[in-house]
């Protein structure tokens, strides 16, 4: 029986990827970190066939050990699941002479620093991208690089619109700048971060996905994904639905826009989850790549609207395989997550209507969890997915349903 390395089943792709490996066939085994696997539901343990032990915080070290745990133990396949650890799996892979992406270009697939410099070199749309260190580097730099508020202030490495704010005046610049700055390591592998805090031109428009196989340097382009996110200073993800409502053209210059990212990136082998903007006047511009498997389960929303498998095709990708990428539903599927209107001690959900659109409901917090304000995903409580014939039902009773529903804080 062949093997497949998931460094790190953490997250909503996760049990995903190993519901695909045993569908495959394909023995499951999982890098993570000892305390880390303590935390996993029994569910998901159950569906691993074996675990390695190793420390991310030194990124070097874990590769070195994962490297030799690998051809010992006839890995035939190396993926990602959770986004800190995207760069160890590009250089894994190649270690391993496994399929996966350009080594050289591995951190500039996570390191949004080093990815704006990648797409200014290539000349890839994406919004302009300025580097501070100190808040006095930061005024500074908007001043002289002629930048005009509003801006984007985020975070070089984190994840989950966490740290990331719109700035409309300077007077608001320095609480963003230390929200940015607030994560130097990631939890809770404790794996060190870039503190350089980003300063990029605000981009208006609409925000799309774009969940992509890329084998053997062909990309595959598996669907558009319209997001939807709040509209005030913090832009946490409100919702996803999957096909996004484009027309032609507007699909078209979204989907080249795609294309040269990924080829900019070296992108040869593997999955992609690229997010970006359209511009009123039809320009897509890039706001970031992940070379892994897009969360918030759209992973989920693209099988229950195509009838295709992301972490399947994942899979065949890595082991070497041919992977099955032909849709076999013309539907639509949508996410939306519950928030808290304000910080306070969660009470309920109220409200939520029965409807046969409803694949499923589930709720993260519990009555009497503290709730925090919803500045970035980590305040969600909870999740309903739908289904329908096409993009503009699903997102009608998607509407529908949050408007009826109410979630109780005190």
């Amino acid at each position: 029986m062949r093997k497949v390395l998931i460094i790190e089943v953490l997250g909503t792709a996760g049990e995903d990827l190993l519901d695909a490996a045993q569908e495959l066939g394909v023995e499951a085994i999982v890098a993570t970190h000892e305390d880390v696997y303590e935390d996993y539901s029994p569910e998901v343990k159950a569906k691993i066939s074996e675990v390695v032990f190793t420390d991310f915080s030194d990124q070097d070290k874990a590769l070195e050990q994962l490297t030799e745990f690998a051809r010992e133990a006839g890995v035939n396949g190396v993926v990602a699941c959770w986004e800190f650890l995207s760069p160890v799996v590009t250089r894994l892979a190649a270690a391993l002479g496994l399929p996966g992406h350009r080594v050289d270009l591995a951190d500039a697939c996570r390191n949004k620093r080093l990815m704006a410099e990648v797409f200014g070199e290539a000349g890839v749309p994406a919004p302009r991208t300025l580097t501070a260190h100190s808040l006095a580097e930061a005024e500074a730099t908007i001043r002289d690089s002629g930048l005009e508020y509003p801006v984007v202030v985020k975070p070089a490495e984190n994840a989950g619109s966490v740290g990331v704010s719109v700035v409309h005046s300077a007077a608001e610049l320095q609480e963003a700048f230390e929200s940015a700055g607030a994560w130097p390591v990631e939890f809770p592998h404790g794996i060190p971060l870039d503190t350089t805090v980003l300063i990029q031109e605000y981009l208006g428009g609409k925000e799309f996905s774009v969940e992509s196989a890329v084998h053997r340097g062909t990309i595959h382009h598996l669907a558009v994904t319209e997001k939807f996110t709040t509209d005030d200073a913090a832009r946490a993800e409100t919702g996803h639905t999957v096909p996004a409502a484009l027309a032609p053209a507007a699909r078209e210059a979204v989907l080249d826009t795609v294309e040269k990212a990924l080829k900019a990136l070296g992108f040869t082998d593997g999955i992609a989850h690229l997010e970006l903007k359209l511009l009123p006047e039809g320009v897509a511009k890039v706001i970031e790549v992940g070379a892994r498997p897009p969360g918030d389960h759209i992973m989920k929303l693209v099988r229950h609207a195509l009838g295709v498998s992301e972490p399947r095709a994942y899979l065949q990708i890595a082991l070497g395989d041919t992977p099955d990428l032909t849709p076999t539903r013309d539907g639509a599927a949508a996410i939306r997550f519950f928030t808290p209107p304000r910080a306070g001690v969660f009470k309920g959900l109220q409200g939520l209507p029965e409807d046969p659109a409803v694949i499923e409901t589930v709720l993260y917090r519990e009555p009497g969890d503290e709730l925090k304000d919803a500045r970035d995903n980590l305040a969600r409580v909870g999740q309903v997915i739908l289904r329908a014939d096409s993009a503009e039902e699903v997102n009608r009773l998607a509407d529908a349903l949050l408007t009826a529903v109410t979630v109780e804080v005190e």
